[in-house]
């Protein structure tokens, strides 16, 4: 059986897209390993080997110190094809051609225009440093033998790219999802997964709570993921202590244990240019499991959410009209059964992770070519 190996610096061994998608379906028909950074240790988990390299304390050892050790191990491994998920790894991809090997580098983000709203970086440096890692990725992704992309919006921006650029979805997985399911919802809850920050509408949604608890006092809203740069001590909580909760980090499937108390699933997005092109993938999680969204008004969230009928779009610099469209699903537990039925069907017809798959194994087997020892 064909070896590969996951490499990623940053993301966390239990990453959806990396790990459950990805090195899942994998190892359907290759020996999967995954190489990770977070200090937890090595372990085998589904049939996939993960292997940790140790992580640092800053972003700069991280790139300087960290990169060497996962091309250390990728050698060390010596499969048969390499699957990046980091930026900062590309450098190691280019090392890993030289030696022979087949390369995939999988781009989450669209980082040129990711880069122009970071905001540790300065604002006078930000489009030149855009620009230069643009052309950067002309020089070197070239040389990969295919780019996978994250959203289909990025592809406009590679049409340079000779070698195969393949858009696999980030959508969800209805079998793992199908445990969490329900259309019946009675608490007046909020639930919300992933990164947490004011550009993820945090400060916008607490500024709704608020609003909303003068005439629904029980509103409670679940928050689970990771804060960036210290975000919990900038905000107000005062009036709200008791109606929200914030659990840290969970695995996907464990965090969405406590959706089954929710009513409304939130993934309130400022308007970035980064956001406005991609896909919310908690919005169709959300859909999945039957719980209805309130998402930020950008078209292309529109032609999902207003076309199936899952959810409400809103400005989402707007806490007053969220905090409206909150009260109305509130009041209206016919209305979230409705729109949680809707969402499960539009994902079971469409947006799901097993025609995603199909486009996964198909790069690998044009890659690769069928592995005649398996079976």
């Amino acid at each position: 059986m064909k070896s590969i190996t996951h490499l990623t610096s940053v993301h966390p061994r239990h990453d959806t897209r990396i790990f459950f998608k990805e090195c899942h379906s994998l190892t359907k028909k290759y020996s999967v390993n995954l190489v990770v950074a977070d200090s937890k240790g090595d372990a085998e988990l589904d049939g996939i080997k993960i292997y940790d390299v140790g992580k640092e304390t800053s972003r700069v050892k991280r790139v300087l110190n960290v990169t060497k050790r996962v091309l250390q191990k990728a050698i060390l491994l010596d499969s048969d094809l390499y699957h990046l998920h980091d930026p900062e790894l590309i450098p190691i991809g280019t090392k890993l051609k030289k030696l022979g090997k087949r390369v995939i580098f999988d781009m989450h983000e669209n980082i040129p225009l990711q880069i122009k709203d970071k905001s540790y970086i300065p604002k006078y440096f930000r489009t030149t440093l855009s620009y230069l890692y643009s052309q950067y990725e002309k020089m070197v992704l070239k040389k990969f033998d295919a780019i996978v992309v994250a959203e289909e919006s990025y592809l406009q921006y590679y049409e340079y790219l000779k070698n195969d650029v393949v858009t696999i979805l980030n959508m969800p997985n209805l079998d793992e999802l199908k445990k969490f399911q329900t259309t019946t919802r009675e608490k007046n809850d909020l639930f919300y997964i992933g990164g947490i920050s004011n550009e993820r509408g945090l400060d916008i949604t607490i500024e709704s709570i608020k609003e909303v608890k003068k005439s629904v006092p029980d509103i409670y809203m679940h928050y689970i993921g990771n804060t960036y740069n210290n975000i919990l001590e900038t905000i107000n909580l005062e009036g709200i202590e008791k109606n929200i909760n914030f659990y840290g980090p969970k695995p996907l499937y464990e965090g969405m244990e406590l959706s089954k108390k929710a009513k409304i699933g939130l993934s309130i997005l400022k308007p970035i240019e980064n956001y406005k092109r991609s896909y919310s993938t908690k919005i169709f999680e959300y859909m999945a499991i039957g719980l209805p969204v309130i998402t930020s008004n950008f078209q292309l969230y529109k032609d999902v959410v207003e076309k199936y009928q899952c959810g409400i779009c809103v400005d989402p610099l707007d806490p007053k009209e969220l905090a409206d469209a909150i009260k109305y699903l509130l009041e209206h537990p016919l209305v979230v059964e409705e729109m949680g039925k809707n969402g499960i069907n539009a994902v079971e017809k469409k947006y799901n992770w097993f025609y995603e798959e199909e486009k996964l194994l198909k790069l690998y087997l044009d890659i690769l070519g069928d592995d005649l020892s398996y079976g």
